[in-house]
C-alpha cells in the first residue's frame, strides 16, 4: 500500500506539472492530443462525481474542442499582430498610411461584427428610453464595459479598430486637429447643435437628462437645462430667436428660452491640460476618476415655455421648420408630429413608417421634412403646397436608417446601421447617386453647407470625412491622447467659426471641437 501511495503521489505531481506547463505556453507541451486526452480522462476517473462516466467523457470531448478552437484563434491573433507590426514599420518608413476600412475588408473582418452591432443598438435603445434618475459611475461602467472580453464594450470601444489605430495617419493629423474638449455631462451625449443667432454657442443633449450650452472658445458651460425627466435625445436652435428645442425619453419635446453671456477667452497656455500617457487604458481611467462632476457654477433653466405632449413613446428627435413657426418631432410611436409653436397645437401627424423613428430633419430653406426609421427606409414629406402634403419613400438600406439630412441643394444624405451612407438626388429618387461603404455602423451624420463635406460618426469611435461623390477625404486622429473613447453619436459643422469648425460627441460623455483645414483637405483630394 505505501508503494502504491508513493506511485500515486508521483503520478499526481507529474500531472500537475504537465497542466502547469500547458497553461503557461499554448501548444508548447510535448504530449500529443491523444495523450493529453487520456491523461485528463484518468484524472476524471480519480475524482468524485455523481455524473455517469460516459456523460463526463462527452463533456470532456466538448471542452477539448472548445479549447482547441481558442488555441487556433490565439495563434491567428499572434500572427495577425506580427503582420500588422511588420506592415506598420514598412509603411512608416515609406511615409504612407493605411485606413482601418481597408484592413476590415481582409482578415480582420469577423462574424462577430454583426452581433456586436445588434448589442450596440440595444444599448442605445435602453439609454434613449431612460426616464430613471442618472446612474452612478459603477452602473455606467458596467453598461459601457471595457475593451477586455465584454462584447458590448468591444463594440463601444471600436472592435478591431484599436488594432489599426496604431498606424500613423500623418496626412489626416496635418489637416484635422483636436482643439477643445467639452466635459461636464454625467452620461453619454446623443446630439449636438450650434446656435444660429449671436452669441454662437454649442448645445449638447445627454442621457443624464440635461442639455447644456457651452462657450466654443473656452469650453466653459454657460447654461444647463433641467426640465426633462428622461434622456435628452436631441437639441436644435431657433433660426432667429434665442430658443432651443429638445426631445426626450419622457415622451415630450420642450421649447425653452436661454440667455447667455460669453466669458473672456483665456490664453491658450492656460487651457491646455496635462496630456495622458500613450499607454493609458481609458477603461481603467474612467473607473479610477469616479463620477464626473458637472459644472456647479453653471446657471440653469428648469421650466419650458412650451411642452409638446402628443406622442405615446420616446421622442427621439425634433427640428424647426424654416421660419421657426412650426416644429416637427419624431417618436418611437412610429409617427412624426408637426406642431404650431405659438399655440402648441398638433397640425399634422405623419404616419406610415412600420417601425420606430430614429431621426427627423428639416430643409434649411424649404418646407421639407425627412424622417428616418428602423424599418430601413426614410420618408420625404413635402409641405410647400398647403393643399397637398406629398410623401416619398426612400428604400436603399438593409438595416436601421439612423439619420437622413438635407444639403443646401437638392440632395439628401442618409446613414445606416448597415455601415453605408448614401447620397440621393431629390429629383431622381429611384437609386442613390453615390454610396459610401464603411466598417462600422453610422450614427447621426452632418454635411457642411459650403463645401458639402460629410462627417460620419461611427460606433467604433472613428469619425471619417467624405465628399458627396463618396471619396474619402480624411479620418480624424484617434489615439489614447485624443479622440473619443466610446462610440461617436453625432457630428455637426460650424463653418463660420475660426477655431472649431466641426464638433462631435459620444458615449464617453464629452463633446470635441475640431479644426478641419478644408482647403488643404480638398487639395490633397
Amino acid at each position: 500500500m505505501p508503494a502504491e501511495s508513493g506511485s500515486s503521489g508521483g503520478t499526481a505531481r507529474q500531472v500537475k506539472q504537465k497542466r502547469k506547463s500547458h497553461s503557461l505556453s499554448i501548444r508548447r507541451t510535448n504530449s500529443t492530443e491523444q495523450e493529453r486526452s487520456n491523461l485528463q480522462r484518468d484524472m476524471l476517473e480519480g475524482q468524485d462525481s455523481k455524473l455517469p462516466l460516459p456523460l463526463r467523457n462527452n463533456l470532456l470531448d466538448l471542452f477539448t474542442q472548445i479549447e482547441r478552437e481558442f488555441e487556433n484563434l490565439y495563434i491567428e491573433n499572434l500572427e495577425l499582430r506580427r503582420e500588422i507590426e511588420t506592415l506598420n514599420d514598412r509603411l512608416t518608413g515609406e511615409g504612407q498610411t493605411v485606413d482601418g476600412a481597408d484592413l476590415a475588408k481582409g482578415a480582420l473582418k469577423t462574424k462577430a461584427s454583426h452581433s456586436t452591432s445588434q448589442l450596440s443598438q440595444k444599448l442605445k435603445t435602453t439609454y434613449k428610453a431612460s426616464t430613471s434618475k442618472p446612474r452612478s459611475n459603477s452602473c455606467h461602467a458596467r453598461v459601457t464595459g471595457s475593451r477586455n472580453f465584454s462584447v458590448t464594450g468591444w463594440e463601444l470601444w471600436g472592435g478591431d479598430s484599436w488594432i489599426v489605430s496604431s498606424f500613423k495617419a500623418t496626412t489626416s493629423r496635418a489637416v484635422c486637429q483636436l482643439v477643445r474638449e467639452y466635459v461636464g455631462h454625467r452620461d453619454g451625449i446623443w446630439d449636438l447643435g450650434i446656435t444660429r443667432t449671436q452669441p454662437v454657442v454649442l448645445g449638447t443633449a445627454s442621457a443624464d437628462h440635461t442639455a447644456m450650452l457651452w462657450s466654443i472658445e473656452t469650453g466653459k458651460c454657460l447654461l444647463k437645462y433641467l426640465g426633462h425627466q428622461g434622456s435628452v435625445n436631441s437639441i436644435k436652435f431657433h433660426p432667429t430667436e434665442q430658443m432651443a428645442l429638445t426631445a426626450s425619453g419622457d415622451q415630450t419635446a420642450h421649447i425653452w428660452r436661454y440667455m447667455v453671456q460669453l466669458p473672456t477667452p483665456q490664453p491658450v497656455a492656460e487651457q491646455q491640460q496635462t496630456p495622458c500617457e500613450d499607454d493609458v487604458d481609458f477603461s481603467d481611467k474612467d473607473e479610477a476618476d469616479g463620477e464626473v462632476e458637472g459644472p456647479n457654477d453653471c446657471p440653469s433653466v428648469r421650466l419650458a415655455t412650451t411642452t409638446l405632449r402628443s406622442h405615446q413613446g420616446v421622442v427621439i428627435a425634433a427640428d424647426w421648420l424654416v421660419g421657426g413657426k412650426q416644429v416637427v418631432t419624431a417618436s418611437w410611436d412610429r409617427a412624426a408630429n408637426l406642431y404650431d409653436v405659438e399655440t402648441s397645437e398638433l397640425v399634422h401627424s405623419l404616419t406610415g413608417h412600420d417601425q420606430e423613428l430614429t431621426h427627423c430633419c428639416t430643409h434649411p430653406t424649404q418646407r421639407l421634412v425627412v424622417t428616418s426609421s428602423r424599418d430601413t427606409t426614410f420618408r420625404l414629406w413635402d409641405f410647400r403646397d398647403p393643399s397637398i402634403h406629398s410623401v416619398n419613400v426612400f428604400q436603399g438600406h438593409t438595416e436601421t436608417v439612423t439619420s437622413a439630412v438635407f444639403t443646401l441643394g437638392d440632395n439628401v444624405v442618409s446613414g445606416s446601421d448597415d455601415r453605408t451612407v448614401k447620397v440621393w438626388d431629390l429629383k431622381n429618387m429611384r437609386s442613390p447617386i453615390a454610396t459610401i461603404r464603411t466598417d462600422s455602423a453610422v450614427n447621426r451624420i452632418s454635411v457642411s453647407a459650403n463645401q458639402k463635406i460629410i462627417a460620419l460618426p461611427h460606433d467604433n469611435r472613428q469619425v471619417r470625412l467624405f465628399d458627396m461623390s463618396g471619396v474619402r477625404l480624411a479620418r480624424l486622429p484617434l489615439s489614447n491622447r485624443q479622440g473619443h473613447r466610446r462610440m461617436v453619436c453625432c457630428s455637426v459643422w460650424c463653418e463660420d467659426n475660426v477655431s472649431c469648425n466641426l464638433f462631435t460627441c459620444g458615449f464617453d460623455r464629452q463633446a470635441i471641437g475640431w479644426n478641419i483645414n478644408v482647403p488643404a483637405l480638398l487639395q490633397e483630394k
